[in-house]
């Protein structure tokens, strides 16, 4: 085996040991950049124009109009660096994907600040970092997956039918970068393979062709990718995944490194209690930096591309909630049933908010699948709920702790929806025989020894022992027109 000089060693030891300081102290410190004005997901176009145009005015950052979108939304890139080597850093290709769009902006803030001089001049005068926030800002604007035109601009690459692909590979090509960041957001249903822990961070190093041959260019973004999971371990151990490496002939981040960019992609999941993906947003800010810091001192080239394929594989297992062995009484018979619950998300008309509509995602043996939460209901037997007609409702708790989930009163014609858990029904509505089935709205009680002690109200499991406002309770539903 050959071995490396002691000097060498004793360098490559000192620069991770420098590296591992910097990520602590920009997790440490990431208070100071965090930008404020970006504090929920569904930001728009709107939102991070007075971010553009604050670096517009800075004279360290090069800031330029490089397209627009098919509904008219100026396409900004904003640049800043003196380096030989050029990075390119894109996000929400996917119009409802903005977690590193918030990421970049916050990182665009550490890179103005006074801070850290010693370290922002290592990776400034190595690299010229170039960022392209918010691609698809049409969808962004109606928060959906798709641009104006429909089409996915993730599988515009080769026809670039649509304006915004157009301006990414016009960027692409007028840069040549040795490395690109193609950051997006992922299902928050997809844990790391053979865990219950969800996949908070999933990366790839895109192939290039249908063999997924490994040439130096890809080689030096699965690099990077392992130094960006040992980073994303100190914070969210076991909840990092390896996204699927077929390859896709249309796909930008296939097509970027087949064109000579060592292409990361990184996709942002699911972290428990965190709906708003502000610790996803921290996580990027931190491994982002930490990954510009190692390719600008090019620690990462001596670290074994073999590390990469030990990074757990993604899957998709995971509910929001999972209740184990229930009993579920059918036709006179009973049955011990696991169920697995969507709390899935439907936006209101401004894409500003939403509320929560879940379902039943699937029953039966799930014992090969996991929950954000989960609850072990042996010994435990599901009641199907009751309806009453409540002409003020005080206490929401009350109602339930009488088995009632179904409450006639004065409704909102405006909304769909209502803050506590109860489903508010009109004069027409009739509750048909209770059954569990996949699709269906999971609104039941379970009892244990006679006595009623849990609700789950459209999804959300709630303990009647427990004041409501100390439990998460999600929203109850309006349903109108007898349904």
């Amino acid at each position: 085996m050959k071995r490396i000089p002691l000097f060498l060693f004793t360098l490559l030891t000192f620069s991770l040991q420098a590296q591992d300081k910097l990520t602590s102290q920009l997790y440490e410190t990431y208070e100071q950049f965090k930008e404020p004005s970006l504090g929920e997901r569904r930001i728009k176009h709107t939102d991070i124009q007075p971010l553009i145009q604050k670096f517009k005015t800075n004279p360290k950052f090069e800031v330029q109009k490089m397209g627009e979108s098919i509904q008219g939304r100026d396409l900004h890139l904003i640049s800043i660096g003196e380096g030989e080597s050029n990075i390119f850093l894109w996000s929400q290709m996917h119009g409802d994907e903005p977690t590193a769009t918030m990421a970049i902006f916050d990182i665009l803030n550490f890179l103005d600040a006074p801070d850290f001089k010693q370290e922002k001049e290592a990776i400034l005068s190595k690299l010229k970092l170039h960022f392209l926030p918010m691609l698809n800002p049409d969808g962004a604007e109606v928060f959906t997956r798709r641009n104006a035109l429909g089409i996915d601009i993730n599988r515009d690459a080769l026809r670039l039918q649509s304006p915004e692909g157009q301006t990414l590979k016009r960027l692409r090509d007028s840069l040549e970068a040795d490395f690109g960041f193609n950051l997006h957001d992922q299902s928050t249903y997809y844990n790391a393979e053979r865990t219950e822990k969800p996949a908070t961070i999933s990366y790839l190093a895109t192939a290039y062709n249908y063999e997924k041959d490994i040439n130096d260019i890809r080689a030096n973004a699965m690099k990077v990718i392992v130094y960006m999971n040992n980073i994303i371990q100190n914070y969210a151990p076991g909840q990092v995944g390896r996204y699927s490496d077929d390859f896709e002939p249309r796909a930008f981040g296939d097509n970027i490194a087949k064109w000579g960019t060592s292409l990361i992609l990184i996709e942002s999941g699911g972290f428990p209690d965190d709906p708003e993906k502000q610790e996803i947003r921290k996580l990027n800010y931190v491994s982002i930096l930490s990954a510009l810091y190692t390719i600008a001192n090019g620690s990462y080239q001596d670290i074994p591309i073999a590390d990469y394929e030990k990074i757990p594989r993604n899957d998709r297992k995971l509910f929001d909630l999972k209740i184990e062995n229930v009993t579920y009484e059918l036709l006179g018979n009973n049955y011990i049933l696991d169920l697995g619950i969507f709390n899935q998300e439907v936006d209101l008309k401004d894409h500003h908010e939403f509320y929560y509509k879940s379902t039943i995602g699937d029953q039966g043996d799930l014992s090969t699948f996991y929950g954000y939460d989960t609850f072990n209901a042996e010994g435990y037997t599901i009641v199907p709920p009751k309806m009453a007609k409540i002409q003020r409702i005080d206490d929401p708790l009350d109602i339930l702790k009488d088995g009632v989930a179904y409450v006639k009163t004065q409704q909102s014609e405006k909304s769909a929806f209502v803050q506590f858990p109860l489903l508010l029904v009109d004069e027409k509505f009739e509750l048909k025989n209770f059954t569990l089935q996949p699709g269906m709205n999971p609104t039941f009680f379970l009892k244990k020894e006679e006595t009623l002690t849990h609700a789950v109200i459209n999804g959300f499991l709630i303990d009647l022992s427990k004041p409501l406002d100390e439990q998460r309770t999600g929203n109850g539903l309006i349903l109108k027109n007898g349904r």
